[in-house]
Parts: structure tokens; sequence; C-alpha cells
């Protein structure tokens, strides 16, 4: 996590590459596998703040501990004319109780097909791509998982909707994942007689200002290694935006079973910088 953060801090000290028309917060959070979203679930919003023809670089450190794990991700975003968005997130897996630790990558790739989050009356849809590639395949491979990499895809809705909660704005999505990775990939990849799954995720998010937003989320995970259950993901989140260079997220995550250790929840936080 020290790296993490220096990274940001060197993130943050960097001279601004591009302009930021957007309206705070319609970028998003940094989700855990590098995609801009919320904590666990990508939303078809893209990162930054860069509008038509503009570029926007973010950089990204988050958190999740459970009883018995905690999971760090330190990530880079790049986007283009709020319409491309490329991301690289490094996960570290600590196994806690047992000892040890496992490794990913994710690159990803977002393009908004239509619609606007804002301006439009259809939702903004995005299609996007995640490539992981597991760094310490042994332990997954010994559990029963067929492969170290993986390719996830998904197609997300996301709509703003003014005064509609209490006079406040309000932020849904809808994800469509299809995917066969196990525990997001930190478990490998596939199984005997396992095959691709489709899986839906959600959020919902209250937007009490233009800096301060309430949000939860949902996750379906496929549950195809036969050693242990696969328990769907949920989260209850706070977002502080500061201003459009900085914003952090606290929430507390229910992940369900994992690998055979019951009932794992805990705390999330993260940390985004953005120029």
């Amino acid at each position: 996590m020290n790296k993490a953060l220096s990274l940001l801090c060197l993130a943050l000290s960097m001279p601004v590459l591009a302009a930021a028309d957007k309206v705070i917060a319609t970028g998003g959070a940094t989700s855990i596998e590098g995609a801009a979203g919320g904590g666990i679930v990508p939303w078809a919003v893209i990162n930054g703040y860069a509008s038509s023809e503009q570029w926007s670089v973010n950089t990204f450190a988050s958190t999740v501990q459970v009883d018995d794990f905690s999971l760090h991700n330190v990530g880079l975003g790049l986007s283009y004319d709020d319409r491309w968005e490329w991301s690289f997130a490094r996960q570290k897996f600590q196994l806690d109780s047992l000892g040890g630790e496992l490794r990913q990558d994710v690159w990803g790739v977002k393009y908004r097909l239509a619609g606007e989050l804002l301006y439009s009356s259809m939702p903004q849809l995005s299609l996007g791509l995640q490539y992981k590639k597991h760094r310490d395949f042994t332990l997954p491979a010994a559990v029963g998982a067929a492969e170290d990499s993986g390719v996830d895809y998904y197609l997300a809705a996301s709509k703003v909707f003014f005064h509609s909660t209490a006079g406040r704005n309000v932020l849904l999505n809808a994800t469509l994942r299809n995917t066969d990775a196990n525990q997001i990939g930190l478990l490998g990849f596939g199984g005997q007689g396992a095959e691709r799954k489709w899986l839906l995720e959600a959020s919902a998010v209250l937007l009490l200002d233009y800096q301060w937003a309430l949000g939860t989320e949902f996750r379906q995970k496929p549950n195809q290694l036969g050693f242990a259950d696969e328990q769907h993901w949920r989260d209850l989140f706070a977002a502080y935006f500061v201003n459009k260079h900085l914003s952090v997220v606290l929430g507390f995550v229910d992940l369900g079973d994992i690998a055979g250790f019951q009932a794992q929840d805990g705390w999330y936080v993260s940390l985004e910088g953005t120029w």
C-alpha cells in the first residue's frame, strides 16, 4: 500500500495534461479492476474529466480488508474524447490467515457506444473488455483453476435521474458481464467442466450534492470451483469528490465466503487523482 500511495502522490504532483470540462463526479471513482465506476462494479461512465477531443489521465490506490484476506490495488487510467477509456490495475491479494499472496494484472478498455449520463433521454451505454493475467498460478491450479489468464466482456448502462429522490439526483447502473474468472481471477479462470457465464452487476447512487454521494452495489459471481462456494458481492459506500483532481471513497464490503473462509466482510478505501 505504501508504494500505491507514493504513486498517487507522484501523479498528483505532475502538471495538468488536459482540460477538464465534464461536471464533477461524472467520471465516477475507480473500481478494483481499474475501470471507472464504483468500488466493485464498472459503470458506463468514462474515467476522468476530458470532454470532446480532450485527454485525461488518472491514477488510483485502493485497499479492501476483510476478516481473512486483504486486497491492495494500484493503477492508471487514460481517456480520450469522453468516449475511450484505457486502464491498468495491479492487484495483490494477501492471504492473511493462510500466509502468502496472489498477484494479478488487469488491462482494460472501454468504449462509449451511445447516450450520455446527463444530457440524453437514453442511458449512457459502454462496451468494455478486461484482460486478466495471474502472476502466481500455483495455488489457483491446485484448487482446480484451468487457466492463468482470461478475458471478461461487459456491457454497462448508466443514467442520472434528476430530482428523483427527496429532491436529489440518483445514478443507476446495470452491467452485464461475461466471464469465467474465479473470485474476479484471483483464483484463476475456469475449472473442470466450467463454462463462461453471463452475470449481472448493479449500482445505485444518491448524489447528495456536487461533491458527496452515497451508494450501494451488487455483483454476481460464477461459483465454478468445486472445493468452495463463491458467493455474490455487495457494498455500501460514501464518496467525496474534493475537486476534479482528487476523490476519496470509503465503504463497507460483504464478499460472502471466499476459498472456504466464511462471511468475509470488512471495509474498503480508495484514493484517486485525476489530471
